[in-house]
């Protein structure tokens, strides 16, 4: 009997840990700080879940309803949304400075300008999205950097029809947008790990958020130009990167044969590229990435051993969703820093 009355009392306390554990991840309506701080570490100081939930109820299903739409429309959209934010995260952080338009035709300081960001899409969908929400919520200061932030999850989660990473907000927009700076913190596809583990560093990010980033690359293409040397000339004697599988490269040539087509593209996730899932990593493993940073991964034993644990799907998509908060923290504007741009492509 007492031995039975050990075994229900050890019972009841895991059902109360499970309770504890769900309630946790699930978090709270109101607000959900707390419960998602201890799952999501490094979610950015100043930001929370659901900011704008007084000022403009509406706003996250407004994101989702059009983003979800322009999935549901063109596909390759999932991958040029998240590469925006991306693409706006790693230079001067998160506050939509990507977003800003030249002062004329013959202006190339803005990042847009910058060659990495020529072929960065979807700026009309954030510019749908600031309209709606202006015209749904006009009192409300909605900041075009949370909204690039929300977009990008949405469009990866609209096959799954549910978040896949929580979205703290309360960003505001930067007044500052610099070619220069583009062209210099955005990681270079043809680093080694070195290069890209210190880089990633400058920004708070670890080499667990590295390889999880990486994962990126299951969604979208690329252009040859950004394959050309690895290809004909890796070490400058008209030579292919012996990283590639031969039979990879091969394939890669026919596609991208010389001169290299700026306009012609290259699935980077090849046979998967409009799925989020874990097939990148499996390539990853048969010398099959796009980029030497894909590469890069396997000559580091501890992102060797994340690559090869990624290769699970549900392994994969909760680092990846870890490590998408991170990256959405990065250097922020928060409080009365920066402003909330009347319209995301100028500056107020």
């Amino acid at each position: 009997m007492k031995m039975r009355r050990n075994n229900i009392h050890t019972i009841l306390v895991l059902v109360s840990l499970m309770a504890v554990v769900i309630t946790s991840a699930v978090g709270d309506d109101d607000d959900g700080d707390d419960d998602y701080r201890e799952i999501y570490n490094n979610h950015g100081v100043g930001l929370r879940m659901n900011f704008y939930g007084k000022s403009c109820e509406t706003l996250e299903k407004t994101v989702r309803d059009i983003t979800w739409a322009k999935v549901s429309a063109d596909q390759t959209m999932a991958a040029k949304l998240l590469r925006l934010h991306y693409h706006d995260c790693f230079v001067r952080g998160c506050d939509a400075s990507i977003l800003i338009d030249p002062l004329n035709s013959d202006d190339n300081t803005t990042e847009k300008s910058a060659i990495q960001n020529r072929s960065v899409k979807g700026y009309e969908v954030i510019d749908e999205i600031k309209e709606k929400l202006t015209s749904e919520c006009p009192d409300a200061q909605i900041s075009c950097a949370d909204i690039v932030a929300l977009t990008a999850r949405d469009a990866v989660s609209y096959p799954n029809k549910k978040p896949l990473w929580p979205v703290f907000t309360g960003r505001r927009d930067g007044r500052v947008s610099l070619a220069t700076e583009a062209s210099r913190d955005l990681p270079s596809a043809s680093s080694n790990f070195n290069t890209l583990s210190t880089h990633f560093a400058r920004f708070n990010l670890d080499e667990t958020d590295l390889v999880a980033l990486s994962g990126a690359h299951t969604l979208g293409v690329t252009h040859c130009p950004l394959m050309f040397r690895r290809l004909y000339n890796f070490t400058g004697n008209g030579d292919t990167d012996p990283a590639l599988d031969p039979d990879y490269a091969t394939m890669l040539k026919a596609t991208c044969p010389p001169p290299a087509n700026p306009r012609t593209t290259v699935e980077m996730d090849p046979g998967s590229s409009l799925i989020f899932d874990s097939h990148y990593y499996d390539g990853v493993t048969r010398n099959q990435g796009a980029f030497s940073s894909d590469a890069a991964l396997l000559t580091n034993p501890l992102a060797a051993r994340l690559v090869e644990s990624f290769r699970d799907f549900d392994t994969f998509k909760s680092a990846f969703a870890r490590s998408m908060v991170h990256m959405g923290a990065i250097d922020i504007l928060t409080g009365d820093e920066g402003e909330i741009r009347t319209n995301c492509r100028f500056i107020n």
